[in-house]
């Protein structure tokens, strides 16, 4: 999340400073580069490891926090969320064995947080995106309590007038408001830096946003949230609709940029393009809490921190976001790849770096002419159509060829990147692995999108969506755990969830949410003939926007039957045989809850909404059949003593 020391007052005289205070800094970073001040010759690379962490019921474990205190890491920090935390890992040049050397600290780092979260009962896990995140792990209760985070939930709540409106389409479609800025916590990345010469910028910040699409396409690992099957990554789609602070009531004509974006353009000759084109399109959230005079210190051949600029760097988030800072007294730049997940293993993270290193070493070379060879919209759309469809999709390349992305991999950029990668005399053993790696992987088409995917489809039809979503969870760990990349791993299992009865504590859980529904004025006919086709005996009535006005029953149905005056009325409405303000329950509402409910009240269903919108039901068929595998399972593990018969 950047700088987390923030100074939340931007009102009035604040704002105005916290904005002079970025243009200074903004014109210290000119003289600076003017000067030749900044670092140069050195090829520093680095990476910031996010990670999710679970309970033994494989859901969200809000300990992050905790964990940190018990770790006493100086590399550890906190996210958005209490349910995930971040590791900066050490600067490295890019030669010789640092790739391996970046393998080891990452397995030392998860090793140590995988020992202080048993102590919790929780488990880290690396995953784009946690399956088993509900939205209910989305309150501000979950928010990581530093100053730096409800400081942003403030600022872009308010900007969007309070309403987070997410909607992504992929096999499925997801639909949801939220209320808080926490949605964006449902991301979990693996960031890589790449350190660059001052006046090579453009031509390297170029070169990232050529390859982002196929470097994302061959790494994708979100393709699962809320249950639903959406983009291979979806945390793109998340991330640009969550932090966008551009609101609801713009006119259609006007082009209004987002704060998540890819870009508009090519750079053309430094880095000043990028930062002064954040500047004039966005004001920062909030002010940087520290003020210094960096033209008086540039002039006096000090090197300023840029604290202004650095803080309101951090609250624009391009995926390949330009990033000054220090290392060892000496000011540089650098290029963060903000777009690759976390997982699916430590190996798979790795070889992706290598691929995108490689490729950022290479590229220029080639291709130093490339804004002249490929429309700026072209790496854009690519971008998207990754972030869409993983490896499945032809990409727009160079002097308008169109090829599979699967294809250009193969048969061009993987060896570029090995060519790369031998040209800083890395280590011939690790290129050869971790590419040896992409390249599996591309052949054979399984990222880790693709493994969700194809998991998913296996056990769709078993058990309920939080069984299943709990087997995919566990069954990541599990091969993590072995350090095997993601091409060879088997399809998840259903038993790997675990006991089964931790799936069925709340109403959640295990509702039915593909629902058949009528509305008040349709004609009983129709509810009967739904009850009679889909063999079901409950249908709920909601209105045209979904909220839940009343629920028909079988006995309702046989009710008109019986009555000959409604016999002989001839249209019925649904309105006339409806209970009325059924009881509901909330997704939230705990099993034992439910089933009182239901007894206390007479009633054979339970329609669940939220916010009044139906969004489930559950019928007392589903307690029988909780309760008929609880008895199998007791009787299976407690089976009765033969009684011999007596002679």
């Amino acid at each position: 999340m950047g700088v987390q020391e923030i100074d939340q007052e931007q009102g009035g005289h604040q704002h105005r400073a916290t904005i002079q205070h970025v243009l200074n800094d903004l014109r210290a970073l000119e003289l600076m580069l003017e000067k030749g001040m900044l670092e140069t010759g050195v090829r520093r690379i680095g990476a910031e490891q996010e990670i999710a962490l679970v309970d033994s019921a494989y859901d969200p474990a809000p300990v992050g926090p905790e964990i940190l205190d018990a770790l006493n890491e100086p590399k550890a920090t906190t996210e958005i969320g209490r349910f995930n935390m971040e590791f900066n890992l050490d600067p490295a040049d890019l030669t010789g064995k640092v790739l391996s050397n970046m393998e080891e600290e990452v397995c030392g780092l998860m090793g140590n947080a995988r020992t202080a979260a048993s102590e919790l009962g929780a488990e880290p896990v690396l995953i784009g995106i946690l399956p088993t995140l509900a939205q209910r792990h989305l309150s501000l209760d979950f928010m990581t309590p530093r100053p730096r985070y409800f400081a942003l939930d403030e600022r872009i709540t308010k900007a969007r007038n309070g309403k987070y409106n997410i909607r992504i389409k992929g096999i499925d479609e997801l639909k949801f408001v939220h209320d808080n800025v926490l949605v964006e916590g449902l991301n979990t990345s693996f960031q890589l830096h790449y350190q660059v010469d001052p006046e090579h910028f453009a031509l390297a910040y170029n070169t990232a946003q050529l390859i982002t699409a196929p470097c994302l396409a061959a790494a994708s690992n979100s393709a699962v949230l809320f249950g639903k099957r959406l983009w291979h990554e979806t945390r793109i789609a998340i991330f640009e609709q969550a932090v966008d602070t551009s609101g609801d009531d713009m006119p259609a004509q006007r082009d209004i940029l987002k704060r998540v974006r890819f870009g508009e353009k090519w750079v053309k000759e430094s880095v000043l393009e990028i930062y002064r084109d954040d500047v004039v399109r966005f004001r920062s959230l909030f002010g940087s809490g520290e003020i210094e005079n960096s033209i008086e210190k540039v002039e006096a051949g000090q090197i300023p921190k840029l604290s202004g600029l650095q803080t309101h760097n951090s609250t624009v988030y391009r995926w390949n976001r330009p990033c000054y800072g220090t290392t060892n007294g000496k000011p540089h730049l650098r290029i963060e790849n903000r777009v690759l997940p976390s997982g699916p293993s430590v190996p798979d993270e790795i070889a992706n770096a290598a691929l995108w290193f490689g490729l950022m070493i290479q590229i220029p070379k080639v291709y130093p002419d490339l804004a002249q060879r490929i429309p700026f919209e072209h790496a854009r759309a690519n971008f998207v159509a990754a972030a869409r469809n993983g490896m499945h999709f032809k990409m727009h390349w160079l002097d308008d060829a169109t090829i599979s992305v699967r294809d250009l991999l193969l048969e061009e950029l993987i060896p570029l990147a090995r060519k790369g990668l031998k040209s800083c005399e890395i280590n011939n053993e690790d290129i050869e692995h971790y590419m040896g790696i992409i390249e599996a992987r591309v052949a054979s088409g399984r990222n880790g999108a693709r493994w969700m995917l194809d998991s998913v489809a296996k056990i769709h039809e078993l058990g309920t969506r939080s069984e299943r979503l709990s087997a995919l969870t566990a069954a990541t760990i599990s091969r993590q755990r072995a350090a095997t990349p993601v091409h060879e791993w088997n399809l998840a299992e259903m038993h790997e969830g675990g006991c089964w009865t931790r799936h069925y504590t709340h109403v959640g859980q295990y509702m039915h949410t593909d629902l058949f529904t009528v509305q008040e004025d349709e004609l009983i006919d129709l509810a009967a003939s739904i009850m009679d086709w889909e063999k079901v005996r409950h249908i709920p009535v909601e209105d045209a926007k979904h909220n839940l006005v009343g629920i028909v029953t079988y006995r309702s149905i046989l009710r008109v039957v019986a009555d000959p005056k409604l016999r002989t009325k001839g249209s019925v409405a649904v309105s006339e045989i409806m209970h009325k303000d059924p009881i509901t329950a909330t997704p939230d509402t705990p099993t034992l809850e439910a089933i009182e409910l239901m007894r206390t009240h007479g009633a054979s269903c339970l329609p669940v909404v939220s916010e009044n919108k139906l969004v489930g039901l559950v019928t007392e068929h589903d307690f029988m059949r909780i309760a008929g595998q609880l008895l199998e399972q007791q009787l299976r593990e407690n089976p009765p003593a033969v009684r011999n018969n007596p002679t």
